[in-house]
This record gives structure tokens, C-alpha cells and sequence, in this order.
């Protein structure tokens, strides 16, 4: 329900001056009223252009950066491009908070997306992005944030020392193109809806996955990386996601990356930004824009030493698609561009007509009475509804990786010795890009209104572990009856600039946990941040338990406390592998290849087959049977069998992008065969051998979050299997439907079974758009169509 407008008027009267307010255009009686932008029955693509012929050329050339200034003759005030809300509305240029408490000095903030992604609950995240975006328009409203957001990061967890990998979905491709997919239709409002609610921007385009190793800074990071990626891993595993945002979601921006792809830095890189993105995926419907990562223009220059100087380097970025130029302190140099006639007006008009097309499609141009959005006010920022998603995310991504027997625990009269550094934590709870959160219920705090009787006490994160830390920490587990230990890694170890050098549990911990465990006593480990190699505590019979609960944010203490004592039951899956701590030695992060080589085990789930605990893991509090139902496994129309024919679906499916359409459907049914009320993520896998060599061991191609299935009770559902699911992309990136044998795994470790052939000829889905042929043959500038697998030595 909209807050009543009036509230908006005197929440602004309120608020201090802001130097970066978003100021909304006076299409009444300023300079632009007259101008065709201000039209709303014109197209939108008409209404941009006419803005951008009114501006002269030293106008526009100011207006190509994310602080722009605007043209004040034309009434068009001062825009800040740079906004974030990866799990919430959160700091960033952008954004301002007051800091006075009171009206927005605060945002909802939800799980980092690697633990929201791990309940495998589709409605679960376009609700938070429906919230983030109200929020984000309430902000907004009262001047306290812009209409676009650089959010989400998709990109592949590919390696387990990834920094980033947090802010991601995980490592596979089909889930995190679903949670992509809901995500945008939360923060856009819609699928291309025609006013969007915010701006989304897709990041980072692409094969970013690489941020600095502390101890040889020198020998790679991001700002100047080169990723050698072949055709087919790219089009197989690193675009896909981009494929959703573009072609399918029709996200109203993208993000251009640091690295290089084969030599070429991505935001100069025409391939990928215009071959691929606008002429492959036809993302030009609505003159979508493409902005820089924040300083990765001048890192052309600077960094990648692709171009001489920053003029050359904005020229370039400009005329292969970048659109606009997001930089911090070192600026770069597009009046000088333009002067030495490296770039064109036409250039220039085309980047701000996209930029602004974007601005009309949010409703920056339209009467307040036109955008419903315009009535939020700060009733619709941290509402009850808010708050018991946040805790409920938390809830439903926690996973359960041990127990025996210990869990769920009745505390009772038992006192409880709660021990480690995110016992008591606050910030450490959210991750990275963060805002102020309306409060932070540690475990502690959970204990607290719960009654429990406990002695707390805190542990190491990195640090040594010294006397004073130990001492207490063991007295108070000597004086408990159980133990509860939280801890793991947050972000001194792994974030954003920094990459992780081994993914064990860091020494001091490891000590610490051992001399609890000794004790003998009841002995619960709740894990935060990203997977750690848990090899020791699963094999000791003094460890109890273990949850994974990743970064649960704001009420992340409540959640894991539900979880332990019960009142909720675990129902998260891993988004990501479990390698072990062996697994860094084994391949250098800077080999992009995702296939097993002689220099490679594999990555991901898909091609990895040593995993401590493998991707979609997670155990119950009851015993759950899942299997195909009687009622079968059915292709399209009708036709059924353990045989497809390949035509059938060819001639069925004459439509621009196949790979979408359903090529077969699987009944499946779902058992509570225990005594605990539980959800059930139902994972669906192809697996066979089809398509070109080596065949992956599976793939994910279906899931569902069964709801609240009640002891002795079944659920079901259809899963719907794409025709892209069950396709592969050979060595040219082509999505090929291959004859062959195929089965359908269900679970994991899989419970049921259902194999079928597909017959006939193989059916290219896709004809990937190929690389340009390097005429010099140095590869200096395209990328030669060999295998490249490993970058040269020294990268």
C-alpha cells in the first residue's frame, strides 16, 4: 500500500541539504518543458534524442562520466549514476543516509546472495528485490538516492579464493541465471516494464572473477588482468548469465569489467560489448546502456597498456560500446578525446542517448502523478513485511553439513557456552556492500530474548591465539553443558581487492575449536563466510554439528539460533563446491579453463569430482524420499517414452530462441518419511554422454523449494527441463542439441534415476558469433582460434 503523498512534501522539508540530491526535471515550467523529452506520448527513444540535441558538444562531453553535472541552462540538474544495493539500498556515491538517525538513516539489509542463493527459492528472491526497489524509490523520493543501481553481480564462483564470490549467486549457471532472472523482475518491476522501478545493471561483463593475491600483488590483479578464456568456456559458462540480463530479462544496463578477455579489456572490447551483447542477444529495444567499472577506463591506459594515453583510451572504450564512464580520483580525459579527433559527436550522442533513454524508461522525465513509485516514503522503508523476509532468507539458506543426532537441541534448563567472533558480531554479519541495517541480532542478542542461559565468550578470526583469548573462552565452555562455536572467515579474508591464498580454517580457529572439542561436551560449529575446507570437524566424533550460515545480515543470530533449537527446520543447499584445502595447490586461479587438463582437476561441481562436500549438498532434521512419480516423464505435445526424437522438437520449436522452449517434463513426488515438518529443495542434474568429449558429470537443469512438508506427507511438482539444458556448446560456443543417452539425477547424492535417448540429427539452438580473425597473427588484438586454456608465463 503507497504511503500517502503528503508525507513526501514534509519529509523533504526536513532533510539537510544534499550535494548529489536527485532533482527531478520541471517539465512544467523549467527550460526543458518545451523539449520533446518531456513528451510522454513520444517513444522513448525519441524523447533522448531530443535531449541530447539540445546540449552543445562541451555539454555532452561532461555529461559521459557517473558524476555528472548536468546542464543547468537546460534545467537538467546534476546526476550521480553510482548507486549499489546488492542485499539492500547501500553505501555508495549515490546514496546518503542521514546521520542524525531517524528517516533514512537506514535500509533493510538482507543476506549476502550467497546464502540467499543457497535456499534454491525463486519467490524468496524476487520478494527481497521487490523490497530493495520500494526502498531504493523511497530513498529516492526524498532526494537520498538516484533511479539506477549497480547491482547484481553475477558472475561464476569459479574459484574458491575468490573475494567476491560472496556477492554471487555461486558456481552454476542455470541457478544463477534463475536467480537473476526473479531478481530483475523485483528491481525493474516487471519484465521491461514500461516504467521501470529502478535501473538494474548486470556486472561484470565479463570473466571478472579475480581480485589481487596479497602476498604477490605483482604477479596478477584485477585492474590490469588479462583472462585467456576460450570460446567455448566463454560462451558455455561466463556469458550466460549476461545471455539472462540482456536477452531475456532485457535489464536496463550492464557493467563492462577491469580485466581483458584474450588480450582486449573488456570496456574496449566491440566483441563482447557489441557483437555479443547488442547484435547477438538484440539488446537494443530500449537503447540499454553499458557503463564502465569505476576507474576501468583509465586502466586501458594505465594498467593493460592497451592504449598510450586516457584519451585514447576513452575514445576507444566509447566507439566499441561503453557508454558511460564511472572513474574515482584519477579522471579521465574525454574533452581531450574529442579535441584531438580520436572521437566523434556521433559517438558521444549515441553513449548519452542510451544513458538517457535508460532515465526515461524509470519515469526521471515524467509527471509525479504518471510513476506510481513517486509516493513512497520512509512508511515503506523497514516495514514488518521487510523485516520478516530478511530473517527468513536467513532461515531458509542456512545448510546443515554434520549432525549426529545433537541437533535440533532443546536447551531447556542446559547452560550454553556461546564462543567465537561473530557470537557478538555486527557488521561482520552483512558482508560487503552494506548499508546501515535498523539493527543487528547477533546469536548473542538471539540468546538473550530467548531466555538461554549462556556465558559468552569471544574467539580469533586470524589473528594468534593467545592466553587471553583461550582462557576464557575455555572456562566458559568447562562451565557449560553444551557448546556453541561461531566462527569462520568475514571480510579481512576474503572481499573485494582481496583473494584468499589457501580455504582452510584459518590456524588460530582450528586451535581453539581442538581444545574445545577435547572437552567432550555437546559441540555445534556455525560457519561464517564461504566454504572452508571442513574435512577435520566432519571426521571427528567430538564435533557434534556444523551449519554453513554464509553472511545472514541483520538478523542473521535469530536464524541460526531457530535452526539449532528447532523452531526451524534446515532446508539449504550448497550454491557453491566444498573443495579441499589440497584443491589451491592444484590449479592457479588464473586458469580460466573449467574443463579437468593436465594442469587442472576441473571447477565447479560440473567438472570436479573430489569435493569434501559436493554443490547442492545439505542434510535434514527428518527423511525425505524423493523420486519420479508414476504419472512419468513426457515430452512436448504429448509424445512420451525413453526415446525423443530430435526432429519433433525442431519442427515444434521454429522460434527465435529454442533453447528456452520445454523439451522434456519430470514428474516428481516427495516424502516426508521422518517425524519433523520440513521444506525440501528438489534438485534436478543431466548427466550422459552426448555432445563433444569430456562429458561433464552433471548438469543442474531443475529445482524446486517444496514448502512445509508435514511428517507422512507428499508433495509434487512438474520440472520443466529446457531444450538448453539438455544442449551443449561445442568448441565454437555453438549450442548443440545432441543425439545420445541421457539421464535426469534427482537429488543429491541422488535418490532416482530416469534415463532416455534423444534420436536423430544434432540441432544447433545457437550459431555463436565467432571471435574476428587476427590478421597479423600475433594475437595482439583478436584472439587466435586455438585452445587457450592457460595463460603465458608470467600472467
Amino acid at each position: 500500500m503507497l504511503a500517502r503523498p503528503s508525507l513526501v512534501a514534509a519529509t523533504l522539508a526536513a532533510l539537510p541539504c544534499l550535494s548529489n540530491a536527485l532533482v527531478y526535471p520541471d517539465c512544467v515550467n523549467g527550460p526543458l518543458a518545451k523539449n520533446l523529452v518531456c513528451n510522454t506520448k513520444a517513444s522513448d527513444a525519441d524523447r533522448a534524442a531530443a535531449l541530447v540535441a539540445a546540449m552543445n558538444i562541451t555539454e555532452k562531453l561532461a555529461q559521459l562520466v557517473d558524476d555528472a553535472p548536468g546542464v543547468p541552462r537546460l534545467g537538467l540538474a546534476p546526476y550521480e549514476w553510482w548507486q549499489e544495493a546488492l542485499h539492500g539500498v547501500a553505501g555508495s556515491p549515490g546514496v546518503n543516509y542521514s546521520r542524525n538517525g531517524g528517516p533514512f538513516s537506514y535500509a533493510t539489509s538482507f543476506p549476502q546472495p550467497i546464502l540467499t542463493s543457497a535456499a534454491f527459492d525463486d519467490q524468496l528472491v524476487l520478494d527481497i528485490a521487490t523490497i530493495i526497489s520500494t526502498e531504493a524509490r523511497a530513498f529516492s523520493n526524498v532526494g537520498r538516492t538516484q533511479l539506477d543501481f549497480f547491482t547484481p553481480n553475477i558472475n561464476g564462483y569459479r574459484d574458491p579464493r575468490w573475494g567476491r564470490g560472496q556477492e554471487t549467486p555461486g558456481e552454476d549457471v542455470y541457478h544463477t541465471q534463475r536467480y537473476t532472472k526473479n531478481l530483475l523482475i523485483g528491481l525493474e518491476g516487471g519484465v521491461d516494464p514500461p516504467i521501470k522501478k529502478v535501473i538494474a545493471t548486470c556486472k561484470h561483463f565479463a570473466g571478472y572473477d579475480l581480485e589481487q593475491n596479497v602476498f604477490a600483488p605483482n604477479i596478477y590483479n584485477r585492474f590490469g588482468y588479462n583472462a585467456f578464456i576460450n570460446t567455448q568456456d566463454l560462451a558455455e559458462y561466463y556469458l550466460p548469465p549476461f545471455q539472462q540480463c540482456a536477452r531475456d530479462s532485457r535489464v536496463g544496463s550492464m557493467m563492462c569489467s577491469y580485466n581483458a578477455i584474450n588480450g582486449i579489456p573488456a570496456c574496449a572490447n566491440g566483441y563482447l560489448l557489441n557483437t555479443i551483447a547488442r547484435d547477438h542477444w538484440n539488446w537494443t529495444d530500449r537503447q540499454q546502456y553499458i557503463t564502465s567499472d569505476c576507474n576501468a577506463i583509465i586502466d586501458i591506459s594505465s594498467n593493460h597498456n592497451y592504449t598510450a594515453t586516457s584519451s585514447e583510451a576513452t575514445a576507444i572504450s566509447l566507439i566499441e560500446g561503453t557508454d558511460q564512464i564511472c572513474q574515482v580520483g584519477p579522471t579521465t580525459n574525454q574533452t581531450g578525446a574529442y579535441a584531438d579527433g580520436l572521437l566523434t559527436e556521433a559517438v558521444v550522442d549515441l553513449a548519452l542517448r542510451r544513458q538517457y533513454e535508460g532515465l526515461i524508461t524509470a519515469g526521471y522525465f515524467d509527471p509525479a502523478s504518471e510513476v506510481p513509485y513517486r509516493a513512497y516514503t520512509w512508511d515503506n522503508v523497514n516495514t514488518p513485511q521487510a523485516q520478516a523476509l530478511a530473517l527468513q532468507a536467513a532461515q531458509e539458506g542456512i545448510v546443515m553439513l554434520k549432525n549426529d543426532g545433537t541437533l535440533p537441541l532443546s536447551v531447556g534448563s542446559k547452560k550454553v557456552a556461546m564462543i567465537g567472533f561473530w557470537a557478538n558480531a555486527t557488521g561482520q554479519l552483512q558482508g560487503d556492500y552494506a548499508g546501515p541495517p535498523p539493527y543487528v541480532h547477533n546469536p548473542v542478542y538471539a540468546a538473550q530474548q530467548r531466555g538461554i542461559n549462556y556465558v559468552y565468550a569471544t574467539g580469533p578470526i586470524k589473528q594468534a591465539l593467545t592466553p587471553n583469548i583461550s582462557e576464557p573462552a575455555l572456562a566458559a565452555a568447562e562451565s557449560a553443558d553444551v557448546i556453541f562455536y561461531f566462527g569462520g572467515i568475514d571480510n579481512s579474508i576474503e572481499v573485494e581487492g582481496l583473494d584468499r591464498v589457501n580455504i582452510t580454517w584459518p590456524d588460530s580457529q582450528i586451535a581453539l575449536i581442538e581444545q574445545l572439542a577435547a572437552l567432550g561436551k555437546p559441540l555445534v560449529i556455525a560457519q561464517l563466510g564461504t566454504m572452508i575446507d571442513n574435512t577435520a570437524w566432519l571426521q571427528s566424533k567430538n564435533i557434534s554439528a556444523i551449519l554453513w550460515a554464509g553472511y545472514p545480515s541483520q538478523d542473521g543470530g535469530t536464524a541460526v539460533l531457530d535452526i539449532i533449537t528447532g523452531k526451524v527446520a534446515p532446508a539449504g543447499r550448497l550454491p557453491i563446491t566444498q573443495y579441499p584445502a589440497a584443491y589451491v595447490s592444484e590449479v592457479v586461479p588464473t586458469d580460466q579453463s573449467l574443463r579437468p587438463s593436465s594442469s587442472s582437476p576441473g571447477r565447479t561441481y560440473k567438472w570436479y569430482d573430489g569435493a569434501v562436500q559436493p554443490f547442492g549438498y545439505g542434510l535434514h532434521y527428518t527423511k525425505f524420499v524423493a523420486k519420479f512419480s508414476s504419472s512419468g516423464h513426457h515430452g512436448w505435445g504429448g509424445y512420451g517414452g525413453a526415446s525423443y526424437d530430435i526432429a519433433q522438437f525442431q519442427h515444434s520449436y521454429n522460434t527465435a530462441y529454442p533453447d528456452l522452449a520445454t523439451g522434456i517434463s519430470v514428474d516428481i513426488e516427495v516424502y516426508n518419511a521422518g517425524k519433523v515438518t520440513s521444506d525440501f529443495v528438489a534438485l534436478a542434474f543431466v548427466a550422459g554422454k552426448h555432445g563433444p568429449q569430456p562429458y561433464p558429470i552433471k548438469e543442474l537443469a531443475g529445482y524446486n523449494r517444496f514448502k512445509a512438508i508435514e511428517p507422512g506427507c507428499s508433495q509434487s511438482t512438474t520440472l520443466d527441463i529446457t531444450l538448453g539444458s539438455l544442449a551443449r556448446r561445442d568448441v565454437n560456443g555453438n549450442l548443440v542439441l545432441y543425439p545420445g543417452d541421457y539421464s535426469i539425477l534427482l537429488d543429491v547424492p541422488t535418490q532416482a534415476t530416469y534415463n532416455f535417448k534423444l534420436t536423430g540429427r544434432a540441432w544447433t539452438l545457437d550459431n555463436w558469433p565467432q571471435p574476428p580473425a587476427d590478421p597479423t597473427g600475433n594475437c595482439s588484438y583478436c584472439v587466435p582460434q586455438t585452445d587457450l586454456t592457460s595463460p603465458p608465463s608470467g600472467q
